[in-house]
């Protein structure tokens, strides 16, 4: 069962990468020339395709961004508590070596 769906959704995307329409334009340059351009459209099929994977790109990229910041600032806090800390241990080190003296 699983083939057959696969087959079928494989045929359909074939099929729709096909059916593209070109179109015709004519330009018309400075020194009175004309020049015809044939453009080929992604279909419908193929604007899905690339519109999902830009937005799971800026998704992806957007985590990233989220993940980035939240690493700074814990190594900003790591950073400031670990200073607080040394400070700390070195203050109660000269009182109780003052207090032994």
């Amino acid at each position: 069962m699983k083939n057959v769906i696969l087959l079928l959704a494989a045929c359909a995307f074939t099929t729709a990468s096909f059916a593209q329409t070109p179109e015709t334009e004519v330009k018309v340059r400075d020194n009175g020339t004309k020049k015809i351009v044939t453009k080929t459209g992604k279909t419908n099929a193929g604007k899905a395709l690339e519109n999902t994977a830009d937005a799971a790109g800026n998704v992806a990229e957007k985590a990233g961004e989220g993940i980035k910041k939240g690493y700074k600032k814990t190594k900003r806090a790591v950073k400031g508590t670990t200073q607080k800390a040394g400070k700390k241990t070195v203050k109660a080190t000269e009182k109780m070596e003052a207090k032994s003296e």
